[in-house]
């Protein structure tokens, strides 16, 4: 099965799920928004993506941290604010067949749905 996780209103999720739609994949959508989020979701995916990966840093949530946040931000600092201000997860992350894989590119998601 495939999971995709996001925020329904952001244009890259938008993009993935036309993605998976037109090439007629299966998949669940989990709306941060909607359906929740948890330290043992973030801390999970974390286990698998590189946590200062999972940090959007272009996005205006990222921005509006303090200079010392910023500067002082480790894993566990990160994977907090993560979990406080889900926006701040760079999207989407894509779960399938237990493999983690992070944003989106067409030419990366035929990789990804090629076997």
């Amino acid at each position: 099965m495939t999971t995709l996780y996001g925020i329904s209103n952001c244009d890259t999720i938008k993009k993935a799920k036309k993605y998976l739609t037109d090439n007629n994949i299966d998949f669940n959508f989990h709306d941060y928004r909607k359906d929740g989020i948890s330290l043992d979701m973030i801390t999970e995916f974390a286990t698998h993506i590189d946590w200062q990966d999972l940090v959007n840093k272009r996005g205006t949530t990222y921005r509006q941290l303090s200079d010392e946040q910023k500067q002082n931000l480790d894993k566990d600092t990160a994977l907090a604010i993560l979990l406080a201000q889900p926006a701040m997860i760079k999207r989407p992350v894509l779960i399938r067949n237990n493999s983690y894989h992070l944003g989106f590119k067409p030419a990366q998601y035929d990789e990804i749905f090629a076997s």
